[in-house]
C-alpha cells in the first residue's frame, strides 16, 4: 500500500483546519494561541482514512503570512497538496506564494477545495470557480479537480473524498534514496517515555532499537519507540508521518531543522550547488552573494548565493549556483528548497540541490559549470564519475557517493561495481568501501614519475630517493595506503624500482663526472680524518670553491648510500665514527641506565657543539628516548 503524505496549502482564514477536523473530526490547532486567535501558527497533524481503508497522513499548514517558514518546514515531505481558496474572497496574496512553494519543491499532485460556499450564491462561486481555473493555468494544478465544499454544513465533503480518492491512485510514491532521514518539526517530552521527535519521513527506514545520530550536531541516540499515524510500530517506511521516542538524549539539545539519520551516512555542509529558479513574481534583479533565507527540509537558515555565470539574475530566468550558508545542515542530491528575501520576507525562487557537499567553485569556470550540467542533466554514470573527481585522492565511501549523486544504494552499487571491473575506480577500504576514481590513480603515478624524475635531475649522484621525502614532494597530502597502492602498480609495470624504504626510477643510473671520483675521495677523507668532530658543511664546501656545485651532488651521494649520516643540516659524520659510536653509547647506557649531556660530553670527550646535536640524533633513529633531562634505551634495545 502506498504511503501518502497529504498538505494543506493556502490564504490565511480560508478554512484550512476546518476541512480537516470535518474529514478526521481531529482538531489540528492544538495550541491555546492559535484557539484565542482562530488562526494556525504551527505545524498540525491528523490521520485520514480513506473509502477503502488507506490511511494518509495530513500536514496542516499556517496561512498567515508571518508562518510561512512554519508552511514550508511542512510542505517539504508531502506527496500531495490540497489548495484551499475560500469561495467568499477567492485568491489571496499567501495562495499565490503558496503555490509557488509547492511547485519550487517539486509537487506533481493535487486537488483543489473552494470552501464556505455557504457563504455565497451559485453565481458568484461560478465567477470564483473561473477565476481559480484562470489562476492555476500552466501550473501542476491546471487540470486538478476544484470541488466545491462546505465544511460548516458538510455539502460536497462527499465529492471531495471521492476526487481525493482518484488523485491518490495517481500518485506515484517518492523515489526513496534508501537513506533513512527524517527532518524533525517538532520536539517534545512525554512523561515516563522521555524526548519525541517527529517528522515526516523522507526516504529510507528505520526499527525499534537501532542507533540514530541527530545532524549536524552528530550527537547520537537509540529508538526506543516508534509510532506511526499515533499506533505503535516496529518498523517505519518513506512517506509516513512518524513520532520517534529517544532514549538518553535531552529535549534541549534537538531543534526544528536538525535531521535524524544512521549513524555516518551524511556529512553536514554550509556550501552546496544548486539549480537555481527565480520566480518571474520578484520584483527586482538578484545580485550575486545576495543574502537569503533558505528553507529545505524543516529548516530555515541564513544564505548567500552565489551566482556562478552572471552579477545578477532576472525574475524568471535560472541559473547554476553555490548557496553558502551561516551553519551546516544535512542534505541530499536532489532536494528541493525554497528561497525567501532577507527582507522584506517573501518567496522568490527556489530550486534542486546538485551536490550537497561540494567545495568552492569559480565564477566564470566553464568546468564547473559542466561538471554542475551533468550533475542535474547526466546519466546516473555521469554522475558518479563527476563526484568521484571531486571526492578526489582522498575517496568516497559507496553510501556518501550515494548521498551526493542522488542515486539509490543499490542502483548506485550497481553502477560502482561495473566501474571496478572495467578499471574506472578504484577500492581504497574494502571495508566501507571507499573508492577513488581510477583516472585520478593514474594522475598520481604520473606525478609521482614525474617527480622521481625530477629528483634524479636535481641529485644525480643519488642512486635513490627516500620514499616518504618523495611524498612530501608531491606537495598534497595522500594516503600512505593510496600512495603505496600507487608505487606497487609503478614497480609491477615496471617504471620504478624499489629498496627498502628508497626509490628510483628504473632507467635511472648514476653516473660520474671525470673527476667527480677524486673528489669523493677527498670529501670522504676530510670525514674520516675528522672523526666524531667534523668541520661544518659551510667549511667543507669553502675548500671547494670551484666545484661547490659537484662537491654538493657528491656529499648527497655519499649520505644517499650511508658512507656519510647526516645529523643536523651543518653536521655530517662518516658512517664508520657514528656506528662506533652508537656501540659505545648503547654499552654506556646498559650499564649506566641513563645519560645526560655531561655524561655524553665524558664519554665523547666532543664540545657542546657536537653533543647535542649527537644525543638528539639517537633520539630520532630511536635507540634512545628522552626522559626530562635525561636519556634512557629504548624498549627492545639489547647489547
Amino acid at each position: 500500500m502506498k504511503h501518502i503524505i497529504l498538505g494543506t496549502a493556502g490564504h490565511v482564514d480560508h478554512g484550512k483546519t476546518a476541512l480537516i477536523k470535518a474529514l478526521t473530526n481531529v482538531d489540528t490547532d492544538r495550541l491555546k494561541e492559535e484557539k484565542e486567535r482562530g488562526i494556525t501558527i504551527e505545524l498540525g497533524f491528523a490521520p485520514l482514512v480513506l473509502e477503502k481503508g488507506q490511511r494518509i497522513g495530513i500536514v496542516d499548514v499556517p496561512g498567515h503570512e508571518r508562518f510561512v517558514r512554519n508552511m514550508v518546514a511542512g510542505a517539504g515531505g508531502i506527496d500531495l497538496v490540497v489548495l484551499i481558496i475560500a469561495a467568499d474572497e477567492g485568491i489571496m496574496p499567501q495562495t499565490r506564494e503558496h503555490l509557488d512553494i509547492c511547485e519550487l519543491l517539486g509537487i506533481q499532485y493535487g486537488l483543489v477545495a473552494l470552501t464556505k460556499t455557504d457563504l455565497v450564491d451559485s453565481d458568484w462561486l461560478t465567477l470564483v470557480t473561473e477565476e481559480v481555473e484562470d489562476f492555476l493555468s500552466g501550473t501542476f494544478l491546471e487540470d486538478a479537480p476544484i470541488i466545491p465544499l462546505s465544511s460548516l454544513t458538510g455539502e460536497g465533503l462527499t465529492n471531495f473524498r471521492s476526487a481525493l480518492q482518484t488523485v491518490i491512485t495517481s500518485v506515484e510514491e517518492r523515489p526513496d534514496s534508501g537513506h533513512f532521514r527524517l527532518p524533525v518539526d517538532r520536539i517534545f517530552t512525554i512523561k515516563g517515555f522521555g524526548t519525541v521527535v517527529t517528522g515526516s519521513l523522507v526516504s529510507g527506514k528505520i526499527a525499534t532499537g537501532e542507533a540514530v545520530e541527530i545532524m549536524p550536531s552528530k550527537i547520537r541516540a537509540k529508538i526506543r519507540g516508534i509510532q506511526v499515524h499515533n499506533e505503535q510500530a516496529e518498523v517505519v517506511e518513506a512517506g509516513n508521518r512518524t513520532a520517534i521516542n529517544l532514549q538518553g538524549i535531552e529535549k534541549s539539545v534537538i531543534k526544528r531543522g536538525d535531521v535524524i539519520t544512521r549513524p555516518d551516512d551524511f556529512v553536514a555542509s554550509q556550501r552546496l550547488d544548486v539549480f537555481f529558479r527565480y520566480l518571474s513574481s520578484a520584483k527586482k534583479n538578484m545580485k550575486n552573494r545576495a543574502l537569503v533565507r533558505f528553507h529545505t527540509g524543516t529548516t530555515e537558515i541564513i544564505a548567500r548565493i552565489i551566482l556562478l555565470d552572471r552579477d545578477e539574475i532576472e525574475p524568471g530566468d535560472t541559473a547554476y549556483a553555490q548557496v553558502v550558508l551561516e551553519h551546516p545542515t544535512v542534505t541530499e542530491a536532489g532536494d528541493r528548497f525554497v528561497i525567501r528575501s532577507y527582507s522584506p520576507i517573501s518567496t522568490v525562487g527556489g530550486g534542486e540541490i546538485l551536490d550537497p557537499l561540494t567545495r568552492k567553485l569559480k565564477r566564470s569556470s566553464e568546468a564547473g559549470q559542466s561538471e554542475l550540467k551533468r550533475l542535474r542533466l547526466g546519466t546516473e554514470k555521469e554522475k558518479t564519475d563527476t563526484i568521484l573527481e571531486r571526492a578526489g585522492l582522498g575517496g568516497i565511501s559507496e553510501r556518501q557517493l550515494s548521498t551526493r549523486t542522488g542515486i539509490p544504494p543499490k542502483d548506485q552499487e550497481s553502477i560502482l561495481n561495473e566501474m571496478l571491473s572495467k578499471r574506472e575506480a578504484l577500492i581504497l577500504d574494502k571495508d566501507e568501501r571507499r573508492v577513488v576514481a581510477f583516472s585520478l590513480f593514474k594522475d598520481l603515478q604520473s606525478e609521482i614519475v614525474a617527480a622521481l624524475t625530477r629528483y634524479h635531475e636535481r641529485f644525480p649522484l643519488r642512486e635513490w630517493a627516500g620514499k616518504e621525502e618523495l611524498k612530501n614532494a608531491l606537495g598534497t597530502f595522500i594516503e600512505t595506503r593510496l600512495f603505496n597502492r600507487a608505487l606497487q602498480d609503478l614497480e609491477n609495470e615496471g617504471e620504478i624500482v624499489s629498496e627498502k624504504e628508497n626509490l628510483r626510477i628504473s632507467r635511472h643510473r648514476v653516473i660520474m663526472k671525470d673527476g667527480m671520483e677524486t673528489l669523493k675521495e677527498k670529501i670522504l677523507g676530510i670525514y674520516v680524518k675528522a672523526g666524531l668532530a667534523p668541520p661544518s658543511m659551510k667549511e667543507v664546501m669553502e675548500s671547494f670553491q670551484g666545484d661547490r656545485e659537484d662537491a654538493r651532488s657528491v656529499l648527497a651521494m655519499l649520505v644517499g648510500e650511508e658512507s656519510l649520516i647526516k645529523v643536523s643540516e651543518e653536521l655530517y659524520f662518516h658512517g664508520e665514527s657514528i656506528d662506533k659510536l652508537r656501540t659505545s653509547y648503547k654499552l654506556f647506557l646498559i650499564k649506566e641506565g641513563k645519560a645526560t649531556p655531561a655524561t655524553f660530553r665524558d664519554l665523547t670527550g666532543l664540545s657542546r657543539k657536537y653533543t647535542i646535536p649527537l644525543m638528539e640524533y639517537f633520539d630520532k633513529t630511536k635507540l634512545t628516548i628522552r626522559v626530562g633531562d635525561h636519556r634512557v634505551l629504548r624498549e627492545g634495545e639489547t647489547a
